[in-house]
């Protein structure tokens, strides 16, 4: 999946979510090393933690991040358990 991101440097994300877990985080502009590194570290967390671990954080003056954009899009797209 694809998802625009908005007031970051990053212009949009990529992943996949298999069994409730993250998969695959690219982010495509951005600070890419950081960037890099954060897609490693999703790797196979459960989506809710990674909403409630990113949720919030800003980058530098700005109200959001990267960071903070992710666990919106996980947020927007988590469907309710069953």
């Amino acid at each position: 999946m694809k998802h625009k991101l908005k007031g970051v440097c990053a212009k949009e994300v990529k992943f996949t979510v298999a069994g409730g877990k993250l998969k695959n985080v690219e982010f495509l502009n951005g600070c890419a090393g950081n960037l890099k590194a954060l897609g490693v570290l999703l790797e196979g967390m459960r989506v809710e933690d990674v909403i409630s671990k990113l949720k919030g954080i800003t980058c530098g003056k700005n109200p959001t991040s990267c960071s903070d954009q992710l666990a919106k899009v996980l947020k927007k797209i988590k469907k309710p358990a069953k």
